[in-house]
């Protein structure tokens, strides 16, 4: 399963997924995926975990994210990893946005 080679931002709309948050699913094939996540200020990403190994990059923003009961700040430049089935989530503090990259692909988030 994979999506083009080459994927233009501006053609993707975003998807809402909850209250100030909303997702774009960008490149992926079966093996790996990319997904733009736009965060408001206050919005949440709630408590989760999935047997997926995810790369969260900051591109722009300030995040409060928690990593297995461990919470730090994360902002621009930063990146976290997740292992997993590690239980994760996130607070917006400055509007932003999270860059996942997920191994192997997330096939929940293809309609």
């Amino acid at each position: 399963m994979e999506n083009k080679s080459y994927i233009f931002n501006s053609e993707i709309p975003y998807e809402v997924t909850g209250e100030g948050t909303k997702r774009k699913v960008l490149a992926y094939n079966d093996k790996m995926m990319a997904v733009e996540n736009k965060f408001q200020k206050g919005a949440k990403g709630a408590p989760h975990k999935h047997p997926h190994l995810q790369l969260v990059y900051v591109p722009e923003g300030e995040f409060y994210f928690t990593l297995e009961g461990e919470t730090k700040i994360i902002k621009k430049g930063d990146s976290v990893l997740v292992k997993e089935n590690a239980i994760h989530s996130c607070e917006c503090i400055e509007e932003g946005i999270l860059l996942d990259i997920f191994s192997p692909m997330r096939e929940d988030f293809i309609k």
